[in-house]
């Protein structure tokens, strides 16, 4: 199924009749979608009442540099303050990184969100698209880390997508700009990058974004459009049963299957569940390859969905809301200092 982007603030005629087409199984939002809470309830109610079918809605939310909703929703520190506090006190930044899942997720699922592509599992090692949005750059505390991020999230009620499969963070290129090669053997990164994901699937994670970077010593083309990385290791060798997400068709690492429809085709064809057509400009064309080569799969909206959620009132009022916010804010005071 599709995940695609709208323009603006409002839902749009032909906006609706995107994601009333089956072969569209969710939204993604951005800042451009949003002005406060109250104009985001109009637009979700309006999103949701383009269809009967379940319709998934998403943002990235990660905190940091990369947080879409920000006023009226907690400015969240970014993952890396996080591996920070784990090499000084490591219990507390498990602590931690459980809390900050928990008020992110739990304030988008007060807004009927359903998800947050969170967390970032990629390592810490210099590339110019992850920077602070990585944990740490030892393989271990992501992973330890992460697992308390996916329990945070799933403990408000939202599916966790671990990205980006296998590992971003060790090269140096920005994906949305150019393209990206690691030239390091599958035994390496299983002694490194993919230790996090083996760790998040432990924990329950429900779904994983995939990257748009190429392993050549593993195969020649990038991991989202590989079925040797998703369907023989992802799958096969790690056990993942559940949902595999493409990252952006629109990114320039994503170029190398051809046009946007030829992308999409190439992302089912591997093995993704879900593609990304986050551009308005694309979606006609994805749509059109969608419609070609793929269906729409109604389990993935049923896995990914979010659980029960307190309304905005109720949240506010809840205690440990509070304790949280105020861990929060003293990581955020050290994180500055």
């Amino acid at each position: 199924m599709l995940m695609i982007g709208i323009e603006g603030l409002q839902l749009a005629a032909h906006e609706h009749t995107w994601l009333a087409a089956p072969e569209v199984g969710g939204l993604i939002l951005f800042t451009r979608n949003y002005s406060d809470r109250a104009q985001l309830t109009r637009l979700i109610d309006a999103v949701r009442g383009a269809r009967a079918a379940p319709l998934l809605i998403a943002v990235d939310q990660e905190g940091g540099p990369v947080q879409r909703f920000r006023d009226g929703f907690t400015r969240l520190p970014a993952l890396d303050t996080l591996g920070a506090l784990w090499d000084r006190d490591a219990a507390r930044a498990v602590a931690l990184a459980e809390e900050h899942a928990w008020i992110m997720a739990s304030e988008l699922r007060a807004m009927d969100v359903d998800l947050s592509f969170a967390p970032v599992l990629d390592l810490a090692r210099g590339n110019r698209a992850i920077g602070t949005r990585a944990l740490h750059a030892d393989a271990e505390a992501v992973a330890t880390l992460g697992q308390a991020y996916v329990r945070g999230m799933r403990l408000a009620g939202m599916a966790a997508t671990l990205k980006h499969f296998p590992g971003h963070g060790s090269v140096l290129e920005d994906t949305h700009l150019e393209g990206a090669r690691d030239a390091r053997t599958l035994a390496e990164l299983r002694a490194a990058d993919l230790r996090p994901f083996a760790a998040g699937f432990a924990a329950g994670a429900e779904a994983v974004m995939m990257a748009h970077v190429t392993y050549p010593a593993i195969d020649a083309l990038p991991a989202g459009y590989s079925p040797r990385w998703i369907k023989d290791i992802l799958q096969g060798e790690m056990g993942f049963a559940g949902i595999v997400i493409s990252d952006d068709v629109g990114m320039a690492a994503a170029a190398s299957a051809g046009g946007v429809g030829a992308r999409v085709a190439a992302h089912y064809a591997a093995g993704c569940h879900i593609v990304l057509a986050c551009a308005p400009a694309l979606v006609p064309e994805a749509l059109a390859a969608a419609r070609a080569v793929h269906g729409a799969p109604a389990f993935a909206q049923v896995r990914l969905a979010g659980q029960a959620a307190p309304s905005w009132a109720a949240l506010l009022d809840n205690p440990q809301r509070a304790r949280f916010l105020a861990d929060l804010a003293s990581l955020q005071t050290q994180a500055v200092a």
